[in-house]
């Protein structure tokens, strides 16, 4: 974490999701290369290409962790790859780390931080 962040600050990082290889036939239509990009909680897809819902699914519950900073040792902070959830397809998804955003708590929620004890 950045010790030169305000109080009320946080980072985290932006995400590039790809379709990264096959390791034989896809059937839902993924094409190597495809991604969307995550940056805060907005997920954008470039025009003219689609991701499947079933393959969104598996792939959102791991996206909130993967753009914290986590512990090294942290399988958050080692494994990128995962499986297309049809057991059929055989596309493996990379989720890279990109660069680090700098958020403003009160620009993200409407709950107001406490004020936190000097130690």
């Amino acid at each position: 974490m950045n010790n030169k962040l305000k109080q009320d600050e946080f980072e985290l990082y932006d995400l590039k999701i790809e379709v990264a290889k096959a390791h034989g036939e896809f059937v839902c239509h993924h094409k190597v290369g495809d991604y969307f990009e995550l940056s805060g909680e907005n997920l954008s897809i470039p025009a003219g290409q689609t991701f499947t819902i079933y393959s969104l699914a598996a792939l959102l519950p791991l996206l909130p962790a993967k753009q914290r900073m986590t512990d090294p040792n942290d399988f958050i902070s080692t494994d990128t790859d995962v499986a297309c959830p049809d057991p059929n397809c055989s596309a493996i998804f990379r989720i890279k780390r990109m660069k680090k955003r700098i958020f403003i708590h009160n620009e993200v929620s409407v709950i107001p931080l406490k004020k936190r004890k000097k130690i």
